[in-house]
Order: structure tokens, then C-alpha cells, then sequence
């Protein structure tokens, strides 16, 4: 069965690389139009040219999605241009690693409070729609590590929060889900950079998962679109872990 989002609108938040460039063009390639958002404005300005490559409506905006005023600025400014949200992705993520202030706030305003400002904006227009939320986790919120406290326990709240709005808003017929990624890896992320500045850890990593690599952005994609299709009309509330077994 095709996935067809002919007339859909998409919204990515963090789609200019990676998993959310990835998620922006599949939606693209299934006749959606998409509007994406980040930070840096040379790479979503690539994305942005490569979806209207594709016959879509193509929308940018440049924002810091750590300011809850950038990100529902945004969320609004997108939804006007694409007249209608279908599909929210929720996938920046600030990367905080370090055990103190600086690290638990970086990952607080952009992992955890930038999927609550950009829901609630976004709210309105999805109920209109009965349209869906994807939240991206990781399976670092299931699984402790002394390298990020922060990181992994702001994703386990993106994972509770996901249930909580999902419970939420089923009466309107909004549905809320949410991805656990693995290790990804590719050309600019932090994998591909661990690989040459701590080819310890990034060797270490990869033993320890059954399928014997890392993923490939593609890969969350798919499972992404499959969760804002038709396919799963009756799905909401979960978290999908899409990681080749790492962390069993």
C-alpha cells in the first residue's frame, strides 16, 4: 500500500539535517507540502530547495527554537503558509551533555519546553484537521548513561509527555506519537564526529548493537511517515523504538 499525502501539510521543526531533512523529504516525495525550521539558515535553505525540487510547497524559516517566542512565531508564520497543519514533527534536540547548569537547561528549553510551545501553537489548526503530533525521543530515555544525564532524562519526559497529550486530545482526533531512535549516523552528525574525535566510544557503540551498524536517517523516516499515514489511524500514545536492537 502507497502512502499518499497529496493536499497533507507537514510541519518539521529541526528539518534541515538528518532525521528531520529526512522525515521533511519523505513527506515531500509522498505529495505533501512541508514547512521546516533550524537554526542554521545555509543548511534550510538546501533542504527547503531540495523539497521544492520535489513539485511541493516548499517554507523556511530560520529560528532558535530554544526561545518559546521564536518557536511558536514560527509554528504560526508556518501554518499561514501552508494554510492548514496535517503533521507535526517535534525533532530539534539541544545535544546537552554536561551534569550542570548549562547542560540541563540547553536540553530543557530545546528537547523538552520547544515540543510543548510548538504543540500548543500547532493545536488549533491540528484539530481542524485531526491531523498528528510526532515527538523524536531517543533510547537514551530508557537507558542511563554518565555521558548525558540530561539528555536522557529529558527525552524519558518528551516520551511521558507524548502519552499525556495523546490521552489528551484522542476526543478531538488529534494523535500523538512519539520515536526512540538508536545511534544515527550521518555526514555532519554527532556520530559521524565521534567517529574521528573519540573512535573509542563510537566503536564501543557499535559493538553493542545486534544489527552490527548504526541507522541511517532514512530509516526513522520511514517508520515517521507510516505513523502520520492512514496506516495507523488507531495508533496514538506510543513510543516506537527504531534502533536494530540497540539497548536489548
Amino acid at each position: 500500500m502507497n502512502i499518499d499525502f497529496t493536499g497533507k501539510k507537514a510541519i518539521v521543526c529541526g528539518g534541515s539535517r538528518g532525521i528531520g531533512r529526512a522525515i521533511a523529504l519523505g513527506f515531500a516525495h509522498c505529495g505533501g507540502d512541508v514547512s521546516i525550521c533550524a537554526r542554521d539558515p545555509k543548511a534550510l535553505e538546501e533542504t527547503r530547495v531540495e523539497i521544492a525540487k520535489l513539485g511541493r510547497k516548499a517554507h523556511a524559516i530560520s529560528a532558535d527554537l530554544s526561545k518559546g517566542d521564536a518557536v511558536r512565531g514560527y509554528v504560526k508564520a508556518a501554518a499561514a503558509a501552508l494554510d492548514g497543519v496535517d503533521f507535526l514533527v517535534n525533532n530539534a534536540s539541544g545535544f546537552g551533555t554536561s551534569d550542570d547548569d548549562k547542560g540541563w537547561g540547553t536540553n530543557f528549553t530545546v528537547d523538552m519546553m520547544a515540543i510543548v510551545h510548538a504543540t500548543q501553537e500547532a493545536l488549533p489548526a491540528l484539530k481542524a484537521s485531526k491531523g498528528s503530533v510526532l515527538n523524536i525521543s531517543s533510547i537514551a530515555a530508557h537507558h542511563p548513561s554518565a555521558r548525558q544525564p540530561p539528555y536522557g532524562a529529558m527525552k524519558a519526559a518528551v516520551i511521558h509527555y507524548t502519552t499525556t497529550q495523546a490521552a489528551m486530545y484522542a476526543r478531538d482526533k488529534v494523535r500523538v506519537n512519539c520515536i526512540a531512535p538508536g545511534s544515527i549516523d550521518f555526514p555532519g552528525g554527532v556520530w559521524d564526529k565521534r567517529k574521528t574525535e573519540n573512535p573509542a566510544l563510537y566503536n564501543g557503540t557499535l559493538q553493542s548493537i545486534p544489527f552490527g551498524r548504526m541507522g541511517a536517517p532514512e530509516e526513522i523516516a520511514s517508520v515517521a511517515l507510516f505513523l502520520a499515514s492512514p496506516l495507523a489511524s488507531w495508533v496514538t500514545g506510543q513510543t516506537i523504538a527504531v534502533a536494530g536492537g540497540q539497548g536489548l
